[in-house]
């Protein structure tokens, strides 16, 4: 059995180191003989409940799709093999669309609106009056040179005489 280690500080008495290496025994033996807390055992199995009988049904019938296909799979192959393997890639038929009309109804009534905005916007008359503004950019000039002929006799730019 082990030994508890000797303590390196000096013992009191004898009858202290005594119980305190009992304890210490008691201790030891205690970790060693400890249960686990956690159950690690499988679950109970119970009879009822691993017979599932909805689960194979299902299972059946998705292997019965699977070797239904493989069948028709298997006749397609040796059909090919059977004949020289060449496909049919040609594709003469025309695309009918089943919305034609309504896109054809609906372009023509966008052209109509179109040309009747068209026909208001070339009949109206224009709001912006453009004599009007020549006149008041003949009058902004006319100040602007009065402003340069006062401006220019006084200083220009960082304050020096002409």
């Amino acid at each position: 059995m082990h030994r508890a280690p000797q303590m390196t500080l000096p013992r009191g008495s004898k009858y202290l180191q005594c119980t305190w290496e009992k304890a210490y025994q008691d201790h030891r033996k205690k970790v060693r003989d400890a249960q686990p807390l956690v159950d690690t055992r499988a679950p109970l199995c119970l009879r009822h409940l691993p017979l599932n009988i909805k689960k194979l049904k299902l299972e059946e019938e998705r292997l019965s799709v699977i070797d239904r296909d493989n069948y028709l799979l298997l006749e397609k192959v040796s059909c090919i093999m059977r004949t020289r393997g060449q496909t049919d890639n040609r594709n003469d038929y025309t695309h009918r669309s089943l919305n034609r009309g309504n896109r054809e109804q609906e372009l023509h009534r966008l052209q109509r609106k179109n040309k009747i905005i068209l026909g208001r916007i070339t009949n109206s008359e224009p709001v912006y009056q453009a004599r009007k503004w020549q006149e008041d950019w003949a009058r902004t000039e006319k100040d602007q040179d009065t402003l340069m002929k006062y401006h220019g006799r006084q200083q220009t730019c960082k304050g020096k005489r002409n």
